[in-house]
């Protein structure tokens, strides 16, 4: 499949085909997408009975609504009669169902068929049976988790356990009491990038001190290559001249209540695969969730969340947004210039990792066996 470095500190990547064939996207939207949890939604944007909103998951479009006894419900977005779709905007309200724009059928928020033309003269029709068809859920960190799969796998091993893997300690990330913060600030990007190299890209600081002057300047461990997901426990130290975690290294916010001392002023990434991101710092949390569309294209939305009262206040939070934006926008136009280079053959057998990015050999080892064989 590679060929091998001569050096031994460098270690083969992937080839470039696995971020350009649309057979292996094919093959990671069964095999990831559609079988692993899924971050579909934040909770709080489906505050009312009857909110809604739709998202790709893989090859299914996924509507994810709050019902009337206040509970999230999430189904395939496909009407059981002819097969329309069901919800066609992307995210909305309805007042008390769901209903099919092609013939009308209409379901309660918990997926049963209630309604449709001529309904009452068959009487043989189980509404339950032909209701809609149900999407595991489960809610963390304030979030929506969705799984296509018939039997989803343990989601405190594959989702929570990937903050234990991190930070070492199953608490450690309840301190930040994500859950209950409020959105500061979302930012939807549209990468021209397949989404294995974003993740590459979020595992790694070897570019940090190329590209990011600014988190530099806030994190100067970064600017020495520093591995941010290698390290179990370690949070990169905020520069002994830094207020706090902004664009200009200003003070930002109070400290959020419950995070613990040995956490202050010190910056914490983890990656919950395959598509999720968390940032952790003192007084705020970045999450960003990966949509991947296309062997070359990959919707990210980034959320900043804020103690309630920050947002309820009015709060400037500009100079906090605008740092991570920065990365963000330095990081995405830095997968951008590289995705061409993936369908030359120049990198046909792939590229090296150096040592300061070796743990991406195992993202790339844990992806090969989640597909098996299917990529040949």
């Amino acid at each position: 499949m590679t060929t091998s470095p001569v050096s031994p500190s460098l270690i083969a990547t992937l080839p470039g085909r696995y971020y350009t064939d649309p057979e292996i996207f094919r093959q990671e939207q069964e095999h990831l997408f559609e079988s692993m949890w899924f971050c579909a939604v934040r909770a709080g944007d489906l505050a009312r009975p009857g909110d809604f909103r739709t998202v790709q998951v893989g090859r299914e479009s996924v509507v994810v609504t709050r019902s009337r006894s206040g509970g999230l419900r999430a189904f395939l977005n496909v009407c059981r009669h002819r097969g329309a779709r069901l919800c066609t905007e992307e995210s909305g309200r309805v007042r008390r169902t769901l209903q099919c724009p092609y013939h009308a059928w209409t379901y309660d928020l918990d997926g049963t068929l209630i309604a449709a033309p001529n309904l009452i003269k068959m009487p043989d029709v189980d509404r339950v049976a032909y209701g809609l068809i149900k999407v595991a859920l489960r809610e963390w960190l304030g979030y929506a988790w969705v799984c296509l799969a018939g039997e989803p796998p343990s989601f405190e091993e594959t989702v929570m356990g990937a903050a234990v893997e991190r930070l070492g300690d199953a608490a450690a990330i309840e301190h930040y009491g994500t859950e209950n913060l409020a959105l500061g600030r979302r930012v939807r990007y549209d990468v021209g990038a397949n989404w294995k190299l974003i993740v590459e890209n979020f595992m790694e600081c070897y570019h940090c001190a190329t590209i990011h002057p600014e988190l530099t300047e806030v994190l100067p461990e970064f600017a020495e290559g520093y591995a941010a997901q290698y390290y179990v426990g370690h949070g990169a130290a905020f520069g002994d001249d830094v207020r706090g975690f902004t664009v200009d290294g200003s003070e930002g916010f109070e400290r959020l209540p419950d995070v613990a001392d040995d956490q202050d002023r010190r910056y914490y990434a983890i990656t919950v695969k395959p598509t999720v991101f968390v940032n952790l710092v003192p007084d705020h949390v970045i999450l960003h969730r990966m949509y991947p569309l296309a062997a070359d294209r990959t919707v990210v939305e980034c959320d900043w969340l804020y103690a309630p009262q920050v947002v309820e206040s009015g709060a400037d939070v500009s100079k906090s947004v605008e740092l991570f934006h920065r990365v963000n926008e330095q990081d995405f136009a830095a997968c951008e210039r590289t995705q061409p280079a993936m369908a030359s053959r120049a990198y046909r057998e792939g590229g090296v990792l150096v040592p300061n990015e070796h743990h991406i050999a195992l993202f790339h080892a844990w992806l090969l066996e989640r597909l098996g064989s299917s990529t040949g």
